[in-house]
């Protein structure tokens, strides 16, 4: 009877700490997608800044 009591504290405690790791690592995989969002953006603004340039540029010639 203690044998099957301890079995289920054992297995009890696995689950907890699958879920755990599944937590941290589900987590950690939103952090590294929001970080490679944010160089997406800031890559997409560094190619737009020749555009305002020569843009800017126009106006100038224009004037």
């Amino acid at each position: 009877m203690v044998k099957y009591i301890i079995i289920g504290i054992i297995v009890l405690i696995l689950i907890f700490i699958l879920a755990i790791y599944n937590s941290l690592d589900k987590i950690n995989n939103r952090v590294k997608e929001a970080f490679e969002t944010m160089d997406v953006y800031l890559k997409k603004r560094w190619d737009l800044i020749p555009n305002i340039v020569e843009t800017v540029k126009g106006y100038a010639k224009h004037e």
